[in-house]
């Protein structure tokens, strides 16, 4: 009767928000328009995007300025879920939104490293960071190499894992990346989990468990057929926490001498049997996304008066926000109706 109480109010607000989600046959409609401005107007008409997208003028008629106004409306539902939530609530999705301080990491990492003429284009994002987050975008903007990105981190939690990669000496981009992936998730996993209690943390522990051991499948998966890396090599990329997918089902998949012997080996895991992977002809990220899809949804309808109604939308919200920036990268090259729908669905072609 607690949780009912306690989430009787932000579950109301969350169904009022997916209402303005897009259903199957609204994003049909947005793979069948022409131009990258057809789809825009048609959004404009819609709930989710019309305050954001009414404020694009024509000039700015542009994919990557349309996929700023989608992430404005990603932090403007996140803002809203935290000003209408409960204390537990609110740690919560503080935690949440740790997610899209590591995006914003990673974005300024390949600034600076990869010396854009252009500078950061972060400035969609500074009124929801600075209202929320421990990172400065004021400052990061500032940054015109590693050494000052990494020093304008002092002040948060990412500062340490950082300046010991950069005080180490020459690192890559690619250490930088790894070492914040593996804060990031040891960090919900063995640290953030303390926040939560009861029925709260057996979602939040299962979620997390469960993204953790997919996306280590993913990347063993990608080292193996694209970067031919050896085992040695690959158990340095992945995240060291096993939830479903045990040490030795784990090894079993790294260990594997090519890339159909690791597809044999999934088929014999939890995740192969619980989710049918393989069943379809999807690419490893869709497969991802629907395993963790399935997740949400089950854990919503499960215990629809807790975190998961919370985490639930923001997953939908991300997902969707994914079809239509993917959406729109089609249109732009002109691909077919059938096509851009496939790409949107992650269906091999």
């Amino acid at each position: 009767m607690g949780n009912v109480m306690a989430y009787s109010g932000i579950v109301t607000k969350v169904h009022g928000m997916q209402a303005k989600l897009l259903s199957e046959e609204e994003l049909e409609e947005v793979a069948s328009k022409k131009t990258v401005p057809e789809v825009i107007e048609y959004l404009k008409e819609k709930p989710a995007y019309a305050e954001y997208m009414n404020r694009l003028e024509v000039k700015l008629y542009h994919r990557r300025n349309v996929e700023k106004v989608l992430y404005q409306s990603l932090y403007a539902d996140w803002s809203r879920l935290f000003r209408f939530a409960g204390m537990e609530q609110k740690k919560f999705l503080k935690v949440y939104w740790k997610r899209y301080e590591v995006d914003l990491i990673n974005y300024c990492l390949r600034i600076v490293f990869n010396h854009y003429e252009k500078p950061f284009d972060l400035e969609y994002k500074k009124d929801f960071f600075d209202r929320y987050s421990q990172i400065s975008i004021d400052k990061m903007i500032t940054s015109r190499n590693i050494d000052e990105l990494v020093d304008n981190l002092q002040g948060t939690e990412y500062y340490e894992p950082l300046i010991k990669i950069k005080d180490s000496g020459a690192a890559t981009l690619f250490d930088y990346d790894l070492a914040l992936d593996l804060y990031y998730f040891t960090t919900l996993w063995r640290k953030q989990r303390r926040l939560l209690k009861k029925k709260e943390l057996e979602i939040y522990t299962r979620d997390c468990g469960t993204k953790i051991d997919l996306l280590n499948i993913q990347w063993i998966y990608r080292a193996k057929k694209y970067y031919h890396l050896l085992p040695p090599d690959i158990y340095a990329l992945t995240i060291p926490i096993h939830y479903r997918l045990n040490l030795e089902d784990f090894k079993m998949l790294v260990d594997t001498p090519s890339v159909e012997e690791f597809q044999n080996r999934l088929d014999e895991t939890y995740y192969a049997k619980k989710y049918e992977i393989g069943k379809e002809q999807k690419t490893m990220e869709q497969i991802y996304q629907d395993c963790l899809r399935q997740l949400y949804l089950s854990d919503r309808r499960r215990e629809p008066y807790s975190i998961a109604s919370i985490s639930t939308y923001l997953f939908l919200k991300e997902e969707e926000i994914k079809k239509l920036t993917t959406a729109f990268e089609c249109i732009r090259y002109g691909l077919t109706t059938t096509e851009t729908l496939a790409y949107m669905k992650g269906v091999i072609r």
